[in-house]
């Protein structure tokens, strides 16, 4: 399942590290990334791969929303289906 992940927040050391740990866990694969830092604000978008075999999309929502908190950031993660449906003009 393709899903679009988007991480947002006070830029800390580690983000990127403790989400692609989360996601590694899982058996996800990251497929394109993207990042920037804008004063002092992180934001950074993936496009994953999720292994629903080994964790299936509310698995991955609930570890990446400790992992959130743990980070003080936010981490969105949707399915890439109804975040095209979202922006569809």
């Amino acid at each position: 399942m393709r899903c679009v992940i988007s991480v947002l927040g006070k830029d800390r050391s580690g983000i990127v590290a403790a989400v692609s740990a989360v996601l590694s866990e899982c058996h996800a694969n990251i497929d394109d990334i993207s990042q920037t830092i804008l004063s002092g604000i992180f934001s950074m978008t993936m496009m994953v791969t999720l292994d629903t075999d080994t964790a299936d999309f509310n698995e991955v929502q609930e570890k990446l929303a400790a992992t959130a908190e743990k980070l003080g950031v936010q981490i969105t993660l949707q399915r890439q289906d109804v975040f095209d449906f979202m922006y569809k003009i």
